[in-house]
């Protein structure tokens, strides 16, 4: 069922790209414009990603630990087909949200054919997934994760063999939240940049935005996954601590929302047409801060001791 996701992870790659990179297949295509272009730039990011580090996990499948290995290998095979589900009904949504006009043509046919195509494979992956779970039990706490499996790969390589100690991969996983957030800015300043080369942006403040903007849908993503597939077993943390990154992730999560339908909250929130940057700005992330510092509140009010 493994294999089942990465053949669909790969269709939906492929598509995604030819909807998002070809301009000539992006001015004809029915989810080009927001809240579902956000959605499907996340995906075209993220589902790779899960895709390639599942392939690579394949390379250390009889080290120790199998089943903590499957288990986790299948969380994120359902975590990636989750993602391209969540695509696919947002797709959908453009497409039915689009006069028969505008979807009729060429590219708007082939991308609504690979639509369905999609839609079926990935229906499909779901349903091997979901039968594989209910033919395990509970599963426990794990004791192997990702990064050991990484750790016993590199160690089997010369280069490497000196930098993949056991005290390195302690540190990781004691720093696991710094390594969430270099990742997610290194992977943030490499879109921003291609973005603004290729679109030609001048504006400072635009080009931040996005870069925060980015980065903080890529944090989300990194700990959400992280805390369904287990990539790095974290060691326990404080109640405070807990708070904090909990309520770090949902302002990340309402800065990602507050993008996509940034439109129609200005309309709630605003007067006249949302055009100009600052307004964008400060629309986007104050609603991030403003869930922060509310999810916080909430939790401090309902977890009051700390029980870790």
């Amino acid at each position: 069922m493994v294999w089942a996701s990465l053949g669909t992870a790969g269709v939906f790659e492929a598509l995604t790209l030819l909807a998002t990179q070809d301009k000539a297949v992006r001015a004809a295509s029915p989810w080009q414009d927001d809240p579902y272009d956000a959605v499907v730039s996340l995906a075209q990011f993220t589902v790779p990603m899960l895709a390639l580090v599942i392939a690579l996990r394949l390379l250390a499948w009889r080290a120790p630990g199998g089943a903590d290995r499957a288990r986790q290998t299948v969380r994120a095979a359902g975590a990636m087909t989750t993602l391209i589900g969540l695509t696919v009904v947002s797709e959908w949504a453009a497409v039915i949200a689009r006069t028969p006009a505008v979807v009729a043509g060429r590219w708007p046919s082939v991308l609504v054919s690979g639509l369905v195509a999609c839609s079926i494979l990935t229906a499909v992956s779901a349903v091997l997934l979901v039968r594989w779970r209910r033919g395990r039990g509970p599963s426990g706490r794990w004791r192997y994760d990702w990064l050991g499996d990484a750790v016993f790969v590199c160690r089997r390589i010369p280069v490497l063999r000196r930098w993949a100690g056991p005290d390195a991969a302690v540190g990781v996983r004691r720093r696991a939240m710094t390594v969430f957030v270099t990742l997610s800015m290194l992977a943030a300043v490499a879109v921003t940049a291609a973005q603004a080369v290729g679109e030609r942006w001048t504006d400072p403040l635009l080009i931040v935005w996005f870069l925060i903007v980015v980065a903080t849908s890529d944090l989300a993503f990194c700990v959400i996954s992280n805390a369904v597939a287990g990539f790095i077993a974290r060691p326990p943390r404080t109640r405070r601590r807990r708070i904090a990154e909990a309520s770090v992730v949902a302002g990340c999560i309402a800065i990602s929302v507050a993008t996509a339908f940034r439109d129609a909250l200005w309309h709630v929130f605003g007067t006249g047409l949302l055009t100009s940057v600052p307004a964008v700005a400060a629309l986007t992330l104050g609603a991030g801060l403003a869930t922060s510092v509310g999810t916080a509140m909430l939790l401090l009010a309902c977890f009051p001791r700390d029980s870790s």
